[in-house]
């Protein structure tokens, strides 16, 4: 059966919700407009859903091809934001490393706070970022954690729910792990984790890392509640990476931008162990 996307998340604000999309243009960074913008506190560090799980109830739309940002939230009114592209860049932090932002604004900070209960800002990567992510091939990022692209698969969440099942647990749903893609067509859990080279649209990809899993995979992204143990609990009797935690997807590099859509066929040109054609 041809792999192919079936699903495609964008998700613009760093740790809040994502927006499904049928296509999109993929950038050296990754999806157009992912992880442009983060909410900081006011020291200027991320804020996290590991530790305010309530970004996950926040809903961003990008206007006018990301001129303008509306976030919506449940019980307020929704706030709208004229993006600036050109004000002082300013000092943030993220996982303790200094990066250089744009603040947004004393309107959307405002509607943070309230929305969040704790001061926050609203920043966007300048034009100029260029910020490098390693791994096997390394790449460029915005603001994602450690990577422009997550892919996933349904025979993986097939295989977990599988064995969250047989504990007596309910089924997670995928969007707790943040995918950008989410692939069909593969017949075995994990395979994404042996590809190493591949097509799909009008770009290429190549691996660069497991997606190594925390606790923002304990949260409901609907509601903002917590509602842990699972999937970390099963995820860690069969998928425990050494010295780093426990894996589910993976993270991959743009090696040629192009556009991606849902239906698109994915080409492997290399799996893991195969060397490299000359």
């Amino acid at each position: 059966m041809t792999a192919r996307v079936v699903e495609l998340y964008t998700y613009p604000v760093k740790g809040c919700a994502g927006i499904a999309v049928t296509s999109g243009f993929l950038t050296p960074a990754g999806l157009d407009h992912d992880r442009a913008f983060m909410v900081v506190n006011e020291r200027g560090v991320f804020r996290s859903q590991r530790r305010d799980p309530l970004l996950a109830t926040i809903r961003p739309q990008v206007v006018d091809d990301g001129r303008e940002l509306v976030l919506h939230a449940p019980g307020t009114d929704a706030v709208r934001v004229a993006v600036d592209l050109d004000g002082p860049r300013g000092p943030v932090e993220m996982f303790g490393v200094p990066y250089h932002a744009i603040d947004q604004g004393d309107a959307v900070a405002g509607w943070l706070g309230r929305v969040l209960g704790e001061p926050s800002r609203l920043v966007r990567v300048p034009p100029e970022h260029d910020r490098l992510t390693d791994g096997e091939t390394p790449g460029r990022a915005g603001f994602a954690d450690s990577g422009a692209l997550l892919v996933t698969s349904r025979a993986s969440g097939a295989e977990l729910d599988r064995r969250i099942g047989e504990r007596g647990g309910d089924a997670v749903a995928m969007e707790r792990f943040r995918p950008n893609v989410v692939v069909d067509g593969w017949t075995e859990p994990h395979v994404e984790d042996r590809v190493r080279e591949m097509s799909v649209g009008g770009a290429e990809l190549a691996f660069a890392k497991l997606a190594i899993r925390c606790a923002v995979t304990l949260v409901d992204q609907r509601t903002g509640a917590r509602v842990g143990p699972e999937p970390l609990r099963t995820l860690a009797d069969y998928r425990r990476v050494a010295t780093k935690g426990v894996a589910f997807g993976t993270k991959f590099s743009v090696v040629r931008t192009g556009w991606l859509a849902v239906g698109d066929e994915l080409v492997v040109r290399r799996w893991a162990g195969e060397s490299v054609s000359a």
